[in-house]
């Protein structure tokens, strides 16, 4: 399988980061096509440490705990339309983005992209492909809101970062999991079930 997987400056790198290394694990994707945006490595910064500033894909590798040869992460230049993301007869299986700032989520929106992962993402939106939106935000206002009806409405999927607590998580990591799960969910990805709802009855006794 061949994903694209794009970072923009929203609050919540720890959600691209776990994502990735999840897809990493799963040996179910050969190849993820991956772009950040301007802001993102700033955040990324700030959130957790790591300077993802003048990228590659030896420093994503490092980044992910990935081997230093690895061909897993293809990086491509946010500025690059002639990228293989950008491309329709570019055959994969879609596309996420993690997390999704409220600016991206309106140029997606309205089809007026000016970067890659405009373009990739309206690439999926056109070609049927599956496209997940990780918006992290909070209120939404009623802008922002009709922008996700209005991508809902032209097939992409919008897994807003709010992660459950019927699975009792203990950490920060059990939080952040649980949502991650749930985006590989969309595209059948194998994963731990550890926090997955069995139906089990609480026993009340």
């Amino acid at each position: 399988m061949e994903l694209t997987v794009a970072i923009t400056g929203a609050s919540g790198t720890i959600y691209a980061h776990r994502t990735l290394q999840l897809l990493a694990a799963s040996g179910a994707v050969g190849t993820i096509n991956l772009i950040m945006s301007d802001t993102a490595a700033t955040v990324a910064q700030v959130e957790m440490g790591v300077n993802l500033k003048d990228p590659s894909a030896e420093k994503f590798n490092k980044w992910l705990g990935l081997d230093s040869g690895s061909k897993l992460i293809r990086y491509w230049r946010l500025d690059n339309l002639a990228a293989k993301p950008s491309s329709g007869s570019n055959r994969q299986a879609g596309m996420i983005i993690v997390p999704c700032s409220m600016g991206t989520l309106g140029a997606v929106a309205s089809g007026a992209g000016t970067n890659l992962i405009h373009r990739a993402a309206d690439v999926c939106l056109k070609e049927g492909r599956k496209l997940v939106l990780v918006p992290r935000e909070t209120p939404y206002n009623a802008i922002q809101l009709e922008n996700m009806l209005r991508l809902s409405h032209a097939g992409a999927r919008i897994l807003p970062a709010c992660p459950g607590f019927y699975h009792r998580p203990k950490t920060i990591d059990d939080l952040v999991e649980h949502l991650c799960f749930r985006i590989l969910d969309q595209f059948d990805i194998p994963h731990s079930k550890k926090s997955q709802w069995t139906g089990e009855e609480a026993d009340n006794g």
